[in-house]
């Protein structure tokens, strides 16, 4: 039987948001003792704890949550590990030529999931202060390729992020953009993805359950 791997980080009451986005709040509004079942209200912004971008979160233009076809958000995909049995120093800039050593997983409409190790400092304010960054030239690298998704350990994967979501989401890239992964460390090579957004019409982003499907005897044996 394959097993699941949980790559999303829990949402919790009082969790820290990205600078500068909604606080993540939740709020009981009825009990069981009182009404005879519990319901919660949850008020959070669209990029909160593990989460997609969809290329409307910087372009007026582009492609809403719910235009993205969902077949860009499941399938086999492969792990690019930047740090195996550690991590990457914070402010490491992950340049072109780190990703050109695994081209041949960066092919078109490719699923490509890197990891920093940079998912240990989750909960902490230090988790959106200088994380590994990819440069502008990789960011470039990676939109020439044509791959479909990519997904990180890191809040955001630049610190130049609004040029760098710019040339990931930009018309003919749309490369969709999974933030705040977690447990990587847990994952083989190949594995299947799969990281469904809400359903939320006309917007630009949504958390995700974020999972990986992995086959160990295919893993062991291949």
């Amino acid at each position: 039987m394959p097993r699941i791997v949980d790559l999303s980080h829990p949402l919790e009451a009082g969790q820290l948001s990205f600078p500068g986005d909604p606080e993540f709040r939740v709020t009981p509004r009825d009990a069981v003792d009182s009404v005879g079942y519990n319901i919660t209200e949850l008020e959070f912004g669209t990029h909160q704890g593990t989460h997609l971008d969809a290329p409307y979160h910087f372009f007026d233009d582009g492609r809403t949550i719910d235009q993205i076809p969902l077949d860009r958000f499941y399938g086999p995909a492969r792990l690019i590990d930047f740090a195996p049995g550690g991590f990457v120093p914070a402010g490491t800039p992950l340049t072109a030529a780190m990703f050109e050593e695994s081209a041949g997983a960066l092919y078109a409409g490719a699923k490509a999931i890197y990891r920093t190790g940079w998912d240990r400092l989750w909960g902490r304010p230090e988790f959106f202060e200088d994380p590994p960054s990819l440069t502008l030239e990789a960011a470039r690298y990676l939109a020439s390729r044509r791959i479909g998704l990519l997904g990180m350990d890191t809040p955001t994967p630049s610190a130049e992020w609004l040029e760098c979501h710019r040339i990931l989401l930009a018309r003919g890239v749309e490369i969709v953009i999974v933030e705040s992964l977690t447990n990587l460390d847990q994952l083989p090579p190949r594995f299947t993805f799969a990281a469904f957004p809400l359903n939320i019409r006309g917007r630009d982003g949504s958390p995700v359950r974020a999972v990986a499907i992995v086959d160990d005897e295919t893993v062991e044996s291949g």
